[in-house]
C-alpha cells in the first residue's frame, strides 16, 4: 500500500450529530483516493465516520502503511492528534492536509507530522509518495505546496503548487471504496429518505473576512455541466438517492453553468431533489424558476446578519434588503430557504442585533441557525483581532472554536441573545401564520422575555486580558 486515506470524525463522539443524524462521506479524501488510483498507487481508505480509534490502530497494524495521509480540520483536531501517534508507533510517515494544518505547522510537526500540505492534495501526493519512498524525508525542497521540519528544527514552506485546471478530468469521487450505504440507511432510518452529497465545483472567490480560504484560495473552478451530469446519472443508477447535497461553497454561483447543468440532467432523465448553499446576489427569478425545475427543495444563504454595517464589516458585499427579497422569491418557487446568522462579530452593538431581528421578521425564512463569531486562523478576521486572541488552554486541548478575543461580550450574553433572537422570531411568524395556540405564544413570549432581561443583565460583561468576564461598561451599546 503506497498511501492510508483517513480522517477524523467519529459519529459516535458527536452529541449534536447523533441528534441530527444526517452524516456524509469524507468526498475530499475519496477524491483523493480516485486520483492517486487512477495514476497507479496503491490507496486504502479508513473512514471513521461509523468506526474509532482501535480500529484504527487495529487497521494500521493490519495493513502496515508506509504513509498514511489525514485530512484535518478544527473539529477533528483532537482525534488527529491520537491517530498521529499511532501512526508513529506503528513506523508511518504522517501526511496531513487540510485547512487548519498550514496554520499551525510547527505544533503539528512538532507533535508528529512529517509533513503538511498546503492547498489541494491530488497532485501534491502523486509527486510526494515517490520521493518519500526513493529518498525518504531528504531533497523535499523540490516537491512543491508542502512545510516539513528542517534538521535544524525550523519549519520550510516550498514554493506554492498550482491549482489543478480541469477538474473535469478528474475521476469521480471513489465512493466505491467506503460503505456508502450505511450513509443512506443511517439517513433513511431517521429521516425517512436517502441522500448523496457531490461537489461540481471548488473554492469561493468572495471575501467574507471570518471565512477560510486555506485549502482553494479565492478561485473558484467547475467541472463542466456535462461531466456534472454524468456523475448524477451514474449516482442515480447506482445508488437511488432521494435527495442530493450540492456541498459546493455557492452553488448557482455562475448561472450559464446552472442553465446548461439543468438542460443536461434533462437530456440524461435526471431530476433528484436537492438542497444547496447559494447568495441572495446570484439569485434572480430566471435562476430560482430553474433550481425549482430541478428540483430544489431548499436553499441555504449566508445571510449572517441583519445590520449593513456588521455585513460591510464583514466585506459580505450582500445587502440585506436584497436578502430578505431573495428570500421571498425562493418560496414563492416553493423552495424552502434556511439563513445561517453569526452573532458577535467585531464591533457589534445592541442596535446592530435589533437590526438582525426585524431582517428575520421581514425575511422569515422557514428555518436559521446561528452561531457565535469566532476566529479562525489565516483568515483576514483573525488577523484583524490576533493581538486580543486568548485560550487558556494548551494548543493540543483546544481548537480554534474555542478561542475568545479580548474585549468581546461573554458566552453568557450570547446564549440569552440566541434564546431571546430565537423566540421573538418563533412567535412573530406563529403569530402572523395564526397556528400558534394561546400556551404556544405564551411559552415563545416568555422566552423571549427571559433572553431579553439575561441580555440586559450582561450586555456590560466583556472578556479581560486575563480571561475574566468583568462589567465595564454599563452602557446599552
Amino acid at each position: 500500500m503506497d498511501i492510508l486515506l483517513a480522517h477524523g470524525y467519529f459519529l459516535h463522539e458527536d452529541e449534536h450529530e447523533r441528534k441530527v443524524m444526517k452524516p456524509y462521506p469524507p468526498l475530499g479524501i475519496l477524491y483523493l483516493s480516485s486520483y492517486l488510483k487512477k495514476a497507479g498507487f496503491d490507496v486504502g481508505i479508513f473512514d471513521s465516520t461509523f468506526s474509532d480509534l482501535p480500529a484504527f490502530e487495529s487497521l494500521l497494524a493490519e495493513q502496515r502503511p508506509s504513509v498514511v495521509g489525514i485530512y484535518v480540520n478544527l473539529m477533528t483536531k483532537f482525534n488527529v492528534l491520537k491517530m498521529m501517534a499511532l501512526c508513529k508507533q506503528a513506523g508511518a510517515k504522517v501526511v496531513l492536509g487540510g485547512p487548519e494544518p498550514p496554520y499551525y505547522a510547527a505544533d503539528y510537526l512538532a507533535r508528529g507530522a512529517d509533513v503538511i500540505v498546503r492547498g489541494e492534495g491530488e497532485t501534491a501526493l502523486e509527486a510526494l509518495l515517490p520521493h518519500l519512498a526513493r529518498h525518504g524525508m531528504s531533497g523535499l525542497e523540490a516537491i512543491e505546496g508542502i512545510l516539513y521540519l528542517r534538521d535544524d528544527g525550523t519549519v520550510h514552506e516550498t514554493a506554492p503548487r498550482p491549482f489543478m485546471g480541469d477538474l473535469s478530468a478528474h475521476p469521480w469521487p471513489d465512493r466505491e471504496a467506503i460503505d456508502l450505504e450505511r450513509y443512506m440507511n443511517t439517513w433513511k432510518t431517521h429521516h425517512g429518505r436517502s441522500s448523496v452529497s457531490v461537489i461540481h465545483a471548488r473554492g469561493c472567490p468572495y471575501t467574507c473576512t471570518w471565512c477560510s480560504h486555506s485549502v482553494y484560495g479565492n478561485t473558484h473552478r467547475r467541472r463542466t455541466p456535462e461531466d456534472a451530469a454524468n456523475e448524477l446519472l451514474w449516482i442515480k443508477e447506482r445508488y437511488n438517492p432521494d435527495l442530493i447535497w450540492y456541498a459546493d461553497d455557492v452553488f448557482a454561483i455562475n448561472r450559464r453553468w446552472l442553465f446548461d447543468y439543468h438542460a443536461a440532467l434533462k437530456t440524461r432523465g435526471v431530476r433528484i431533489p436537492f438542497e444547496c448553499i447559494s447568495r441572495a446576489d446570484r439569485l434572480n427569478d430566471e435562476v430560482v424558476s430553474t433550481l425549482a425545475e430541478m428540483g430544489c427543495f431548499r436553499l441555504w444563504n449566508g445571510s449572517e446578519s441583519g445590520s449593513q454595517r456588521i455585513l460591510d464589516a464583514m466585506q459580505r458585499k450582500v445587502n440585506a434588503a436584497d436578502v430578505r427579497d431573495k428570500t421571498h422569491l425562493l418560496q414563492k418557487y416553493g423552495i424552502e430557504t434556511g439563513m445561517f446568522i453569526m452573532l458577535g462579530y467585531e464591533g457589534e452593538t445592541m442596535d446592530d442585533l435589533n437590526e438582525t431581528l426585524e431582517h428575520l421578521k421581514k425575511a422569515n425564512p422557514d428555518i436559521f441557525l446561528t452561531t457565535v463569531a469566532y476566529p479562525i486562523k489565516g483568515t483576514p478576521y483573525y488577523s484583524q483581532v490576533e493581538s486580543r486572541v486568548m485560550s487558556d488552554l494548551p494548543w493540543e486541548a483546544r481548537s480554534d472554536r474555542t478561542l475568545v478575543v479580548a474585549g468581546s461580550r461573554s458566552k453568557r450574553f450570547y446564549r440569552f441573545a440566541t434564546r431571546w433572537m430565537v423566540s421573538e422570531v418563533a412567535l412573530h411568524r406563529e403569530t402572523t401564520r395564526g397556528t400558534a395556540s394561546l400556551k404556544r405564544r405564551v411559552k415563545l413570549a416568555l422566552n423571549a422575555k427571559i433572553g431579553r432581561v439575561g441580555m440586559m443583565l450582561t450586555q456590560g460583561e466583556r472578556i479581560q486580558p486575563n480571561g475574566i468576564y468583568r462589567v465595564i461598561q454599563p452602557a446599552a451599546q
